[in-house]
């Protein structure tokens, strides 16, 4: 990343921009390495640059790029502006509101709209919207303006955005408590053996792709967080399931993770493997058929589908369901025809 690049001022002018503490396992790597799968689009001769400038420190030290990483070390890059992501800029987006009051509103996210700025997505997101239709939103406890909770760019529905200190403490600790209700639509690879079910495991950053999560158990349990979804099969349609997931805990990549981990990666979750044909036929026609409803839903096919929470000054049950988008109900449809024949 460009960022990567810039040289650090001094010491007290520093803003950490990543941090990772090395895995127990790992084998001595040098550290330009080892950082290359860890930070989202970097190339090695950017992180050698960074090293140069002081900017890598292991344990607090700086370190040079060919330093050897060791098990439990604490890595983190340094820069001399703060992280593009906790430079907040208001733009005028359209944002679908479902339902506001005083102390909260309601959002049907699309598909494709990043929540809040990250690594490689510092404009367009919906805290920038957010931030230009409302003032002094309440900030969670990572600094974000309004966000309760949060579900992945390309998985479309609902969120609570809180617009009080009130609402924000209330209702994180509903989430926190799960005492919030929160069902998602997904159509999975494979026909599931049980008709409903639960899934749990601890999930973490997967030792290896930092841009997947994965299910830690026996020894390797503690390096993940406690994560609990229920699911229940709403329609079968031959190589695919139309299945409802009802969390209990709010992990990120949840139910991505938790349905490959039992074998049902998201139809078209290409982060996750599902953009490949992994159940049917050999057939080229019923290639050509996947491939069409690729196009159609571009995207894994997850939504979220409805929201339920106790309104945090009246104390009113609020429920909201969101209809599932079009480029995926299209995608079941067809699905569906092909089923049937």
């Amino acid at each position: 990343m460009d960022e990567l690049n810039n040289s650090p001022e001094q010491d007290n002018d520093l803003y950490e921009h990543y941090s990772f503490t090395v895995e127990k396992g790992q084998q001595p790597l040098r550290i330009d390495k080892y950082l290359m799968n860890f930070i989202e689009n970097a190339t090695r001769n950017k992180i050698q640059t960074a090293a140069k400038n002081g900017s890598i420190y292991v344990n607090g030290t700086p370190v040079k790029s060919n330093y050897k990483v060791k098990p439990f070390d604490e890595i983190k890059v340094l820069l001399s502006h703060p992280p593009h992501e906790h430079l907040l800029v208001g733009e005028d987006i359209p944002i679908h509101i479902v339902y506001e009051d005083d102390e909260l509103l309601v959002v049907d996210k699309p598909a494709g709209m990043v929540v809040h700025p990250g690594h490689g997505n510092y404009s367009g997101t919906l805290i920038n919207a957010l931030i230009f239709h409302f003032d002094n939103l309440p900030k969670n406890s990572s600094d974000r303006p309004g966000l309760v909770h949060r579900i992945d760019k390309d998985t479309s529905g609902l969120l609570v955005v809180a617009k009080t200190e009130n609402a924000m403490a209330h209702l994180s600790n509903q989430f926190a408590e799960k005492t919030s209700k929160r069902e998602y639509l997904a159509l999975v690879w494979g026909n599931m053996e049980d008709d409903e079910g639960t899934i749990e495991g601890t999930i973490g950053r997967h030792p290896k792709n930092r841009l997947q999560n994965t299910v830690f158990f026996g020894d390797d349990e503690d390096k993940g967080k406690p994560a609990v979804t229920h699911y229940k099969v709403l329609e079968r349609l031959g190589y695919v399931t139309l299945v409802s997931c009802k969390l209990e805990t709010g992990r990120t990549h949840q139910i991505r993770v938790h349905m490959k981990h039992i074998g049902h990666t998201l139809f078209n979750d290409e982060r996750y493997g599902g953009e490949r044909i992994l159940k049917g036929t050999t057939f080229t026609k019923y290639k050509q058929f996947v491939d069409n409803c690729f196009k159609i839903l571009p995207r894994q096919a997850l939504h979220a589908k409805t929201l339920g929470f106790k309104h945090p000054k009246t104390g009113e049950w609020m429920s909201f369901t969101s209809e599932t988008p079009d480029d995926m109900q299209q995608c079941i449809e067809k699905w569906r025809s092909y089923s049937k024949h």
